[in-house]
């Protein structure tokens, strides 16, 4: 199987210009080698500064809270911003340790439930796209299990060619291959040849074929990719949940859940099949809401007519 870990990756741009990026990649990599009480504190700190600073990112989240989990009373969202900014502090220095880092004393402290499911998918030869949101701890949690399985990722490449490598080598570490939102072709052959691949569809993804499907009752431009992967490869489709909880001594715990695949999958309607993922999505988001990205703007792009979200 081909993949893109079989290539050399080529060298990386050194001009210059690009020092600045060097200079972020090497103090990322230095944070990532920290003790990770240490890492964490520092995590937490830089998620309570984002906070008084990120202000467009802050009303964004504040704006999809009320959107999302209108249960809740103003306070109560309050509380929740304040711990979502927290997180994902915490979660930027998940993400460095997972490229960078050694996870070696996380690996004790985690739970891994339904196994099973994937090793009996990968005994029939079946494919699999593992669906997950945009939570905080989605690299780490992707590393620890690639432990079990072996598992390939999509990703949107970054604009600055010195992320582009440190991160795409970061992730060839322990991904069995990394595949470009661009590079369709390699991600359907990777199904069809009975690959596990992650896939986190619940972003507006601008310029690719969306379908407007509700997202805590809000319509939401919803990518119609999983739909797609599935009708073209028959894989199966597999909720991917992971969080990180705290453990009664008090130190962090992650949890990682694989679920039963959707059924029925695919059927002949795009819009019912988004739907479905939306919603597993969502169930996913409310057993862990302070570590999902609320600070994306999800429902930018609304039905012709509706308001305006934001």
């Amino acid at each position: 199987m081909t993949s893109r870990t079989d290539l050399p990756l080529p060298l990386p741009p050194r001009g210059p210009r690009h020092w600045p990026a060097w200079l972020g990649v090497g103090l990322a990599v230095l944070l990532a080698r920290l003790p990770w009480p240490l890492q964490r504190r520092l995590g937490a700190a830089f998620g309570a500064l984002a906070l008084r600073l990120a202000r467009a990112r802050r009303a964004a989240a504040r704006a999809n809270l009320a959107l999302c989990l209108p249960e809740l009373d103003a306070d109560a969202r309050e509380a929740l911003l304040r711990a979502n900014f927290r997180d994902t502090g915490i979660g930027l220095c998940e993400f460095a340790r997972a490229w960078w880092g050694e996870i070696a004393p996380l690996r004790a402290r985690t739970r891994i439930e339904g196994l099973e499911v994937l090793q009996r998918l990968q005994a029939q030869g079946r494919g699999v796209l593992l669906v997950s949101g945009h939570f905080t701890t989605l690299e780490l949690c992707g590393r620890l299990l690639c432990d079990h399985v072996p598992v390939a990722g999509m990703y949107r490449p970054h604009r600055s060619p010195v992320l582009e490598w440190a991160v795409l080598r970061g992730r060839l570490r322990y991904a069995s291959a990394m595949f470009s939102n661009r590079d369709t072709r390699g991600a359907l052959r990777h199904l069809k040849q009975g690959g596990i691949l992650w896939y986190a569809p619940d972003q507006d993804m601008r310029g690719k074929d969306t379908v407007f499907a509700p997202f805590f009752g809000v319509p939401a431009a919803t990518i119609t990719a999983t739909h797609q992967f599935a009708r073209l490869t028959g894989c199966a489709v597999v909720p991917f949940f992971h969080r990180r909880e705290t453990g009664a001594d008090g130190r962090d715990l992650y949890l990682l859940r694989i679920g039963e695949p959707l059924a029925p999958f695919p059927t002949a309607d795009a819009v019912a099949d988004s739907t479905a993922v939306n919603a597993a999505i969502e169930a996913m988001v409310r057993q862990a809401p302070s570590q999902y990205l609320w600070l994306h703007r999800r429902f930018k792009r609304q039905p012709p007519g509706s308001p305006p979200r934001y």
